[in-house]
């Protein structure tokens, strides 16, 4: 085929941990003791003779048969019973072929023996907060979003703090770059938020991640100066809980962000143990000499590491019956879960590598009082340890799909905290680098987990994805389509949906476009690109409805050097998925999806624009498709 490599009858051999394939009893969550049903699918003409599972109950290796359980015009199906004996079963499966043996895990086939890390893995009595498969979230950097109490707002000089007095700046004025603009105020605070709710819903929005909310000294608030308030100039503890009964009203959830890796050089807790070694609190933090020489996040002096060898301090944050993790999710507040601040960093400290005990601490708080919070840290690594089932529920997902993404469609880029230079490297991504990367961060983690994962495009922390893109609008939607139709929960950073930064073209300077980064909200609705808003609008609403994109399975059909071909499939309903990243036009040609199990006859009707297609010897026959998305939903 001119523009799609052809599938060999090994590519038709498939599994994933969705519900096609995995089927506890009854449907519901499995538990220790229950028995599963695994499902492998292969094609007609794979010449498979027989096919085992692998697991390994309690250390030692076992293998059972799987017995053929039904075929199609394309496929054949095999299963197997498990019992599930532990809180955490890895397997794979051994496939016999004419051809030889091959082992099938988390990464596909290979005829190597793998490690057991790549296995697919089932969890026993895991909490899974089940809302947020149905959740799109949007991120609200609340000093930024809307301004609903000018009463509440921050003055010129009200304080000074670090050898610099805050600045109350008009609303849609553009942000200072650099230090500067950590004391620039806007006036965005929760009751805005709570005013603003309306739009959310008709945008399609059900979840909130707010960026910090409780008292400190910068925009910012990730140097929180007390975790026991809401900051005034937000609105205070009766304005959450306010917009918590507003949220509940319109069947809304959200999640609050927590720093507990540091604190702010003004948190009393901070003051007290420098100002007496002998203090209570001075057991939370590390002195290398007292009283001005201390572990702080990254260097910088004011923002204190808190240290977990302290008993103390794990009891006021988490552990106790009244600790600042559990207090929140309490009404009249009620959060929905956590987002966690530099969640790879937290515990770790010289000798002591605390993360994965304090984590597990906290989950076990958090779950005891809502079994169904959501519990996510912030990660640009690889999170994938602390995502087994006894730590995070899920991880802001920047290494597994938001940077791989962004490498593919407009080329590879890193930089760090504290390195002034960015690392690049001409070219954009080839296509198998953004699958196998995919791949790998998948198979490293439990399906159940895949499928929490918090997947963003952008956030407070890089620059807007239109300023990545280069204000292409083709990308923007582009990559929009791969965010609602990836396995994972969406998170839209507020005002990309409506083209923020606001008149960035292409050509137009990066550096520039990066000063949105966190900008204000702009309400004038005049300015919008309503164009881009529809578009938004609705994919939110297949997302939330399309039963293939809830809970369905995830295959790629085709790597082109341009273009992705993916299906989300359930027994019901296969939606494909095709981005073609430009610069040229992809020419009308077929792209296989017999091998996804899909058969011929098929009618696909394509989400956003309507056009029909049917496949035909075991393709779909695409016309000509310029740079951007198309969705395909039989």
């Amino acid at each position: 085929m001119p523009y799609a490599t052809q599938p060999t009858p090994l590519d038709t051999i498939h599994h994933d941990g969705s519900a096609r394939y995995v089927r506890p009893a009854a449907g519901a969550v499995p538990r220790l003791g229950d028995e599963i049903t695994l499902r492998l699918r292969t094609g007609r003409r794979a010449a498979v003779q027989r096919v085992l599972l692998r697991t390994c109950p309690d250390g030692e290796q076992a293998f059972s048969e799987l017995r053929p359980a039904g075929e199609s015009p394309v496929c054949f199906w095999w299963e197997v019973t498990l019992r599930l004996t532990m809180p955490v079963t890895g397997y794979r499966f051994l496939i016999v072929t004419e051809e030889g043996a091959w082992w099938y895990n988390g990464l596909g086939l290979q005829q190597h023996t793998p490690t057991d890390a790549d296995d697919f893995r089932i969890l026993a009595d895991y909490a899974a907060p089940a809302w947020v498969h149905r959740s799109v979230f949007y991120q609200i950097f609340p000093d930024r979003f809307a301004d609903g109490d000018p009463a509440s707002n921050v003055r010129d000089g009200e304080w000074e703090y670090r050898d610099m007095r805050t600045i109350a700046r008009p609303w849609g004025e553009p942000p200072a770059q650099g230090w500067a603009g950590l004391w620039e105020f806007y006036g965005g605070d929760l009751p805005g938020i709570e005013a603003r709710l309306d739009y959310l819903a008709e945008t399609g929005i059900n979840a909130l991640y707010l960026n910090p909310i409780f008292t400190a000294y910068s925009n910012h608030r990730y140097d929180v100066a007390d975790y026991d308030a809401v900051d005034p100039h937000l609105g205070g503890n009766a304005a959450l809980a306010n917009l918590r009964r507003a949220l509940s009203a319109r069947e809304m959830r959200y999640i609050l962000d927590i720093v507990p890796n540091h604190c702010g050089m003004m948190h009393p807790w901070f003051l007290a143990a420098q100002a007496d070694p002998q203090a209570p609190s001075a057991e939370y933090f590390t002195f290398h000499s007292h009283p001005v020489d201390y572990a702080c996040w990254l260097g910088h002096p004011s923002l204190p590491k808190l240290s977990y060898r302290s008993a103390a301090l794990r009891e006021v944050m988490y552990a106790g019956p009244d600790a600042i993790f559990r207090r929140w999710l309490r009404p009249p507040y009620a959060a929905d879960g956590w987002r966690i601040d530099v969640a790879n960093m937290l515990g770790q400290q010289g000798a002591d590598q605390l993360g994965a005990e304090i984590a597990r601490g906290v989950r076990q708080a958090v779950k005891a009082e809502n079994p169904q919070a959501y519990l996510m840290g912030e990660h640009f690594f690889d999170g994938t340890p602390q995502l087994q089932g006894d730590c995070w529920d899920a991880t802001m997902n920047y290494s597994g799909f938001t940077k791989p993404l962004r490498y593919w469609l407009s080329g590879f880029a890193l930089n760090q905290h504290n390195e002034p230079r960015v690392i690049r490297s001409p070219g954009r991504w080839p296509t198998s680098a953004l699958v196998e990367t995919w791949a790998g961060f998948r198979a490293a983690i439990p399906w159940t987990i895949a499928c929490q994962q918090f997947n963003l495009l952008d956030s407070h922390d890089t620059p807007r994805i239109k300023v990545t893109l280069g204000g292409d609008p083709a990308l923007h939607r582009l990559a929009v389509g791969i965010q609602l139709t990836y396995p994972g929960v969406p998170c839209i950073y507020y005002g990309d949906e409506i083209g923020l930064p606001l008149g960035f073209q292409p050509g137009d300077d990066p550096e520039e476009g990066a000063r949105a980064t966190r900008a204000c909200m702009p309400w004038d609705r005049e300015q919008w690109d309503q164009a881009l808003w529809a578009f938004y609008r609705e994919l939110i609403h297949l997302r939330r409805t399309a039963p293939a994109l809830i809970e369905g399975g995830f295959q790629i059909l085709a790597a082109e050097p341009d273009t992705l071909v993916y299906v989300r499939d359930t027994d019901d309903q296969q939606i494909i998925v095709v981005a073609h990243r430009g610069p040229g036009e992809r020419p009308a040609g077929p792209v296989p999806v017999a091998h996804g199990a899909i058969a011929d006859g098929a009618d696909f009707i394509e989400a956003l624009g309507g056009a029909r297609l049917t496949t035909a010897d075991g393709h779909l026959p695409l016309p000509a498709l310029p740079a951007g998305i198309t969705i395909w939903v039989h």
